[in-house]
């Protein structure tokens, strides 16, 4: 989902009342980033509070690659890496994922093994369906065992984009707030629904509801979920004792647009990109009675100061034992602090821009290869800036491009190299860049090695089903990267 696609931060239609309401009630972060430009990566740098660079979510098969957890992919999560669940355990959490993992399918990446008790989702996104004989449907699983596959057990019509998911995921995520609140137990829902990933879906009472086409009725679904689980908070009378964050996990899909992408607003391309609109996100805190209502925040935020804010809040400390880059946001949220902190922009395996303050400096820019594009993807469409949207691996260390995103947050207009202004600015953000470099210690890459032995041909449960698949002989071989 996009910056610009609630209400809340101008999206013309006005078709986000919940969230809208939710920001109205509490506080909107105007700054907001993910930790890559594509979920998986972004995912795992919200659970473990590190950049993906740190705990193993990119691959060195090219540099500079976005790579994600298809089935193919042989790596996941690392059993070194601590994840929030894990540790909010410590404080008596019950920690449930509803939705999409994409942490690692295979089992020792299950997210039952690394701090949830409860899951109801996939590890994968819903794409398909596939050819059982060449690749496998996805399986949503019940906690350990899957309970079916995608198009086969759980329906989404490619051709109405009819499917019931956000429904049975909203029902997950009410029934677990009554039974931990009858139990009088603390917790962390993780509700990481994909309605508005492509291929989009919305449930029928939903479709053709949305100026906006598919893509809208499915931000109207999730909108209204998000105000029925806001509002069974406040009838169970435990609104004042639970924070809630809504967040995304990298920019809307320009390259699925117009029919199924979202809005960044007024932000430069979309998600696979290091651009404003691939890792700027929509962002609200909401907790009555602590966030005082209406405020906006232009903190430079970031998923992983979600880790660092929940284990606050939970009256637990980081991990010592190693970096993370998440800083723990409730001065912010509830005094209206502001923090210095720069925003580290990476694909795969190179750090690409770096935000601090209001200056932005591109130390390489790409959009997508020549060759990619040509074959109609396009991750910036109907948006060209000479010399930034590059088709090309353009590199910039000696000389950055430095944008200021508050006169310019489209990233159109690179300031002059002569300027004082950019001499200024630049000092600056290479010397946190020197720091930051000086210090990093890249994680084992999890994302170089596909095989199709690995994918879900009989995830545990299948027998059960009569869903298990004959998987072909393994043979390893390194991922292709193309963007």
């Amino acid at each position: 989902m996009g910056w610009g696609d609630l209400g809340a931060f101008g999206e013309p239609s006005k078709e986000t009342p919940n969230l809208d309401q939710m920001a109205a009630e509490g506080m909107l972060f105007l700054d907001f980033y993910t930790a890559s430009p594509l979920c998986s990566p972004s995912r795992a740098a919200l659970l473990t509070g590190r950049l993906p660079v740190r705990n193993g979510f990119y691959t060195t098969n090219g540099h500079a690659r976005n790579a994600y957890t298809p089935q193919e992919i042989v790596g996941g999560i690392p059993d070194s890496e601590l994840l929030l669940p894990e540790l909010l355990k410590k404080a008596g959490y019950t920690n449930k994922i509803i939705g999409k993992w994409h942490l690692g399918h295979r089992p020792q990446f299950h997210p039952l093994r690394h701090g949830f008790d409860e899951w109801f989702g996939s590890p994968n996104c819903h794409f398909g369906p596939y050819d059982s004989a060449e690749r496998p449907n996805i399986p949503l699983y019940r906690d350990w065992d899957m309970a079916g596959r995608y198009y086969e057990d759980f329906k989404i019509d490619l051709k109405t984009g009819e499917a019931n998911l956000t429904q049975l995921y909203l029902q997950e995520a009410l029934d677990f707030i009554s039974k931990q609140q009858a139990s009088q137990q603390p917790f962390f829902l993780y509700w990481a629904i994909d309605a508005t990933h492509a291929p989009v879906y919305a449930s029928k009472q939903f479709l053709g509801t949305s100026q906006r086409g598919l893509y809208g009725d499915a931000v109207r679904e999730i909108d209204d979920s998000v105000g029925k689980i806001l509002k069974h908070l406040q009838q169970l009378g435990i609104s004042e004792n639970t924070f809630v964050f809504f967040t995304s996990d990298n920019g809307a899909a320009l390259i699925s647009a117009p029919k199924q992408g979202g809005s960044n607003g007024p932000f430069l391309c979309g998600k696979q990109t290091t651009f404003e609109g691939g890792m700027r996100e929509p962002a609200i805190a909401w907790w009555p009675g602590h966030i005082p209502a209406g405020g906006v925040s232009h903190q430079l935020g970031s998923v992983m100061d979600l880790f660092s804010t929940s284990l606050s809040l939970a009256g637990l400390q980081p991990p010592s034992d190693r970096q993370i880059d998440g800083i723990d946001l409730l001065p912010v949220i509830l005094q209206g602090k502001l923090i210095d902190r720069p925003i580290f922009y990476y694909r795969g395996n190179e750090l690409m821009a770096v935000r601090a303050g209001l200056y932005k400096a591109h130390y390489w820019t790409w959009s997508n290869s020549w060759e990619e594009h040509s074959k109609g993807i396009d991750f910036c469409p109907g948006q060209s800036v000479d010399g930034v949207t590059t088709h090309t691996q353009e590199e910039h260390t000696h000389l950055p491009l430095l944008f200021h995103l508050g006169r310019d947050p489209g990233e159109k207009y690179p300031l002059s190299f002569a300027s004082e202004e950019y001499q200024q600015a630049v000092e600056h953000i290479s010397g946190l860049v020197q720091q930051h470099k000086a210090t990093l210690v890249p994680g084992q890459p999890q994302l170089n090695v596909c095989d199709q032995a690995v994918m879900n041909w009989a995830p545990p449960g299948c027998e059960k089903l009569g869903k298990c698949l004959k998987a072909p002989e393994s043979d390893p071989k390194k991922c292709s990267w193309p963007h």
